[in-house]
């Protein structure tokens, strides 16, 4: 019996120590043929890290400035009679806007001119008397001085009236409209809006640390977050000769055309001064960079170590410095000519195989302009 029992353990020990050795051969193998497998390549696209001549830039932020803004008031209170403007609307200088009730100052003109008439009709008469004698150079001095008072109350309530006749002071475009009519206007009350759009000016300020390097004359780009994409040429007009006590920084303004009035007074802005000088910068796409705390860095597409590799990448930490559109400029860590992998970053890692294919190589450009969809 004990015979039996002991066969039979000697039997079970021997099949589980044939199925280990199965399995170990199988591992073995699997780890064998693991470890000659090679990933297939990723596919990519790349782009060569050229030098170019960048314009050397001033960075700022503005504001937009319209060159003749104001908020057309009245001078005088009165009842509005007529409203000759539509909100919105583009007026040129000496349009009417508003006219108020002149209804009682026209009657006291009248009154005041038939005094003055009758003014000059008797200083032409006391002319004729004192060239005779007959009164005294006193009493004709008092004829003179009455005309002249006449004629000064005549004008004085002409200038009133006129005061009530509200016009564009310059060429624009007006606002919303404020007042309706048959309303009562204090001195002083806002009519509306009046806004020359055509040109604009942009308010901006720099260390004085650049002002060595100012003049007016400079180009001048200027864009905003209301039109991403587009640039607005200007000129440097103007320096202001002192400098801010606070900030130590000089106040500058700029002058943009602005033909289609795109651009409207308050807007934010950022803008750039473009210098006579060019720097030498070595260049590459903005996509090219993986940006990370520890610093930026790009993939360098280079052959492998035998001709079975193929194409190989290297990571590669790198100084960025200024943007310009689509691209950005290296200041270290790259050379001239070297290749890097322009999309496809993610599922990169040091070392690994690539395939390049710039067949579908996104456009990029120094001033992009995107399409309004």
């Amino acid at each position: 019996m004990k015979l039996k029992v002991i066969l039979a353990v000697v039997l079970v020990i021997l099949i589980f120590g044939a199925l280990a050795g199965v399995k170990t051969m199988q591992i073995k193998t699997m780890i064998k043929i693991g470890s000659t497998m090679v990933p297939p390549p990723d596919t990519v696209t790349t782009a060569i890290a050229q030098p170019e001549h960048w314009p050397e830039e001033l960075p700022a932020i503005g504001s937009i400035g319209a060159v003749q803004g104001v908020t057309v008031t009245t001078e005088i209170g009165g009842m509005v009679k007529e409203i000759a403007f539509k909100s919105g609307s583009t007026v040129a200088a000496g349009d009417l806007l508003v006219r108020l009730d002149t209804s009682s100052e026209e009657a006291q003109l009248r009154s005041l001119e038939a005094q003055a008439d009758l003014a000059a009709i008797n200083l032409e008469r006391s002319r004729k008397l004192r060239a005779d004698s007959t009164i005294s150079q006193s009493e004709l001095d008092t004829a003179e001085f009455a005309l002249k008072q006449n004629q000064a109350n005549v004008d004085n309530l002409k200038a009133i009236i006129a005061k009530k006749t509200i016009r564009a002071p310059f060429a624009g475009r007006l606002g919303i409209r404020q007042v309706n009519l048959g309303q009562y206007l204090d001195s002083g009350k806002p009519i509306v809006s009046l806004q020359s759009l055509t040109p604009v000016y942009v308010n901006f300020s720099l260390p004085q640390q650049e002002l060595a390097r100012l003049a007016t004359g400079l180009t001048v780009a200027v864009t905003t977050d209301t039109y991403p994409g587009r640039t607005f040429d200007g000129t440097l007009t103007t320096i202001n000769p002192d400098l801010d006590e606070n900030t130590r920084s000089v106040t500058l303004q700029a002058t943009l055309t602005n033909a289609d009035e795109a651009l409207r007074p308050g807007m934010f802005a950022r803008v750039a001064v473009d210098l006579p000088v060019q720097d030498d910068v070595l260049v590459i796409p903005v996509t090219a960079v993986l940006s990370a705390p520890y610093g930026d860095t790009v993939y360098v597409v280079e052959a492998g170590t035998n001709a079975a590799a193929g194409l190989v990448v290297r990571a590669q930490l790198i100084r960025t410095g200024r943007v310009r559109g689509d691209y950005i400029s290296v200041e270290a860590g790259l050379k001239p000519g070297e290749k890097v992998v322009s999309t496809g970053l993610f599922k990169m890692h040091p070392g690994g195989r690539v395939v390049e294919d710039n067949t579908l190589t996104p456009s990029t450009s120094q001033t992009p302009q995107p399409n309004n969809s």
